[in-house]
């Protein structure tokens, strides 16, 4: 769970050649299945939940054209600012997966001051909120993610946090956050064949393995 695999939606793959590859990578790797996540950020990814049903059917239907037998799903990523604290209060359904979960993420930098009420949001509308990456932002702390678990969020690892992919900070805190025993979710993240590639090196972490022994959730999906 967790990719950028519809060509030209978002920073993800540009073409459907490029996510042919970047999936084959990634079935080289044991992946069967795939719920990929455009990201819905409305002042760089406008994207609409038609135009992201629309482009994971076409592309299903171009990797049947290739004779590739594999099951893709498509829920969002969404970036957690004005227009999407709307949504949360449309009658249509956000785009979700598994049982409800709904993927969010948030600036970088600082804890939006909106983040508290949309999970009161979400959830009273019976959505289950996964932060995505959670390692990643520079506002994290332990005592903020157990906040965020005990509002009813779910916290999502990238695999590639787990090798220093990113910043050496991220790779520690996911791994903080591993022997807690306090993440749900592991995801890829996966924008390229580049970065598929790059997973390698997370699955010989010892961080993965200890990951894996977790109560994760990826499993029911």
């Amino acid at each position: 769970m967790h990719s950028h695999l519809i060509p030209g939606v978002d920073d993800g793959v540009p073409t459907n050649e490029a996510s042919l590859a970047t999936i084959l990578k990634l079935m080289e790797l044991g992946y069967e299945k795939f719920i990929t996540t455009p990201h819905i950020m409305s002042d760089t990814y406008p994207n609409t939940q038609q135009e992201i049903r629309e482009g994971v059917k076409s592309l299903n239907e171009f990797l049947r054209s290739k004779n590739l037998n594999v099951e893709v799903e498509a829920a969002a990523e969404y970036y957690l600012d004005e227009y999407t604290m709307r949504a949360v209060d449309l009658p249509e359904e956000m785009l979700t997966f598994g049982n409800s979960y709904l993927l969010f993420e948030t600036n970088y930098l600082s804890e939006p001051y909106i983040l508290k009420e949309f999970i009161f949001k979400a959830t009273s509308r019976g959505y289950r909120p996964v932060l995505a990456h959670p390692e990643r932002y520079q506002y994290m702390t332990m005592d903020k993610a157990q906040d965020l678990i005990d509002r009813g969020v779910s916290l999502q690892v990238n695999l590639l946090s787990l090798s220093g992919f990113y910043m050496k900070t991220a790779q520690k805190l996911a791994e903080k956050l591993i022997d807690n025993k306090m993440i749900s979710f592991l995801g890829t993240d996966c924008h390229s064949e580049l970065q598929a590639e790059a997973l390698k090196k997370s699955l010989k972490s010892p961080y993965f393995k200890k990951a894996s022994e977790l109560k994760l959730l990826n499993t029911s999906l």
